[in-house]
């Protein structure tokens, strides 16, 4: 039969309780589980986005997270290489400069949770409007997680804790999907590994010398020149 627990069976608004909690017959508070949709690829995500919109389950909040490269509309960061440190360094002040756009983060956010009949989206229609509004996309699909229901994310974001942490994403007692879940092996070892370049190793054993050399820190550093070295 059609659901029944849900809102978007009976044309109701959807839950404004921004804890989704629900009372059971006992007085008990029940929490409603989010799901979070993991895929191998950003481009993937528009694709489930865009079959969500064909289901009855379009009106449903929804989010999704991805990296500064797709959502950050900052006129230098975008087209900086290291995005996420220059934003870091907006959003701490560094050098007496800020970011408007994390500031109107709320237009965003609020534009698409309160929308009469909210659809399903995917990142461009998040970025399109972002712009419009003068708004960051980044933080405000960040901000869209905490309503909604569906959340679409990379593989990732729900593999490595480090990402899991900084993006504030609790996994306990949720619902997790994993489309093309043959890809996971390939992902969790590429969330452990780093790559690095011999002149990398080269500049990094040369501070080292410097800090040994100037009795800083030698127990710490001492060991770490001799893994510079081995490596080189």
């Amino acid at each position: 039969g059609p659901c029944t627990e849900c809102s978007c069976s009976s044309g109701k608004d959807p839950d404004k309780d921004p804890s989704h909690t629900k009372k059971k017959e006992n007085g008990d508070r029940l929490c409603v589980p989010k799901i979070f949709f993991g895929t191998r690829t950003h481009k993937q995500i528009t694709q489930i986005s865009r079959e969500l919109k064909r289901t009855a389950y379009s009106c449903v909040p929804m989010t999704i997270l991805s990296s500064r490269d797709y959502t950050c509309i900052h006129p230098v960061v975008s087209n900086s290489s290291n995005r996420n440190e220059m934003c870091v360094e907006l959003l701490e002040g560094k050098h007496g400069k800020s970011c408007s756009f994390y500031h109107n983060v709320h237009k965003l956010s609020e534009h698409h949770a309160l929308q009469p009949v909210p659809r399903a989206w995917d990142i461009e229609d998040l970025v399109c409007l972002g712009r419009k509004l003068r708004a960051c996309p980044y933080f405000a699909a960040r901000e869209l997680m905490v309503g909604a229901d569906i959340v679409f994310c990379p593989y990732n974001y729900l593999l490595d804790p480090q990402i899991r942490d900084s993006m504030d994403i609790n996994l306990k007692d949720q619902v997790v999907i994993l489309d093309e879940a043959h890809n996971i092996e390939d992902c969790a070892r590429e969330s452990v590994s780093y790559g690095v370049t011999e002149s990398q190793l080269r500049a990094a054993r040369e501070e080292l010398d410097l800090m040994v050399s100037n009795s800083i820190r030698q127990k710490h550093h001492e060991p770490l020149r001799a893994v510079c070295c081995s490596l080189i």
